[in-house]
């Protein structure tokens, strides 16, 4: 840990600055969860699916690529990624609801989080986007006729 890291974990605890208030605090997928249910039959996992997400405003949270936000989540960052094939933004991580997939919900995208500093004063993460269109159809379909093993 350096000097300067040292240092601002030494002002947090002396209360001289809020170096928490911001941080990797956003969802990664906020859809399709429990936390967002309103169904009339409680089936929480099915209710929201990934190609409704981008039309629905949620209540308890927000979710994004890479995001960062305040510690309540009053303004959130994230990225928004198109390569010239998709028909949408890529906003959000692709996955599957329970029904869709055949072990539960599902993320099809590779991505990591590579290095953090306590405060978040340094954050490096990492998201493999595909040259060419992502395959959101064909992995929903091609999910859908998959036995549970």
């Amino acid at each position: 840990m350096t000097e300067a890291e040292r240092h601002r974990l030494q002002e947090v605890r002396e209360d001289k600055q809020p170096w928490y208030r911001w941080g990797p605090y956003l969802s990664e997928r906020q859809w399709g969860t429990v936390r967002e249910d309103y169904s009339p039959n409680g089936e929480a996992w099915d209710f929201l699916t990934h190609d409704q997400a981008r039309s629905h405003t949620y209540r308890w949270g927000e979710d994004g690529l890479m995001g960062i936000s305040d510690d309540q989540q009053q303004l959130c960052f994230a990225l928004a990624l198109w390569n010239g094939a998709d028909s949408i933004l890529k906003e959000r991580l692709f996955g599957l609801t329970n029904s869709e997939g055949n072990h539960g919900e599902d993320v099809k995208e590779y991505y990591y989080f590579l290095d953090n500093t306590p405060t978040h004063s340094y954050m490096k993460a990492l998201y493999k986007y595909p040259q060419s269109a992502f395959p959101y159809t064909d992995l929903v379909a091609t999910n859908r006729h998959r036995g549970r093993y």
